[in-house]
This record gives structure tokens, C-alpha cells and sequence, in this order.
């Protein structure tokens, strides 16, 4: 099954994939982060969406700043997506 990564789509998702459990329009900006590239997706934003997750931190929410012509074409495909974006982790048992 496809379903296309936005806001309206996140309870369709299979129950083995997590998504917010946060009400993600109440986060308030208080990092701002420059580059939001792949590794910074998957390393600073997903501590903050476990932290967000926990029920705290909500006034710690990222604005990304993109800093070269090349990050517009990032942009327009997070804007796509409702700014979410995927994760996939793998343990070595399962590689």
C-alpha cells in the first residue's frame, strides 16, 4: 500500500509506522536550524519529535533555514508533505 506523506494521510498509515502523537500545531519555534538536509533530518528533528512525543519541549520546535539555491527544490518537496517527513530505522538483527 502507497499513501502519500501529509497531515490528512497520517491515519491511514500501516499501525507499524509512528507518527506525531502531538498535536503538531501547537509547537512554538525555538531552534532555528540552518541547512535541513537528510542527516539533520535524521538525527536533531528526530530527537525532537521523541521529546515532543513525551509531552514536553512543545516550545522547542525547528524553523530549517536554507541557506543554498539547491535547498528550494528540499523545500517545495517537505512543503508537499506538510513539513513531515520519514525515518527508517533498522536494528542488525533485522538487516
Amino acid at each position: 500500500m502507497t499513501v502519500k506523506l501529509s497531515s490528512s494521510n497520517l491515519s491511514k498509515l500501516p499501525a507499524e509506522v509512528a507518527g506525531p502523537n502531538y498535536d503538531r500545531a501547537t509547537l512554538k519555534a525555538g531552534i532555528v536550524h540552518f541547512g535541513v538536509g537528510n542527516f539533520h533530518r535524521s538525527h536533531q528533528a528526530v530527537y525532537l519529535d521523541d521529546l515532543f512525543n513525551s509531552g514536553i519541549g512543545h516550545d522547542w520546535a525547528l524553523i530549517g533555514a536554507g541557506v543554498f539555491d539547491g535547498e528550494k527544490i528540499g523545500r517545495g518537496k517537505l512543503e508537499e508533505q506538510d513539513w513531515l517527513t520519514t525515518v527508517v530505522e533498522q536494528d542488525s538483527g533485522h538487516m
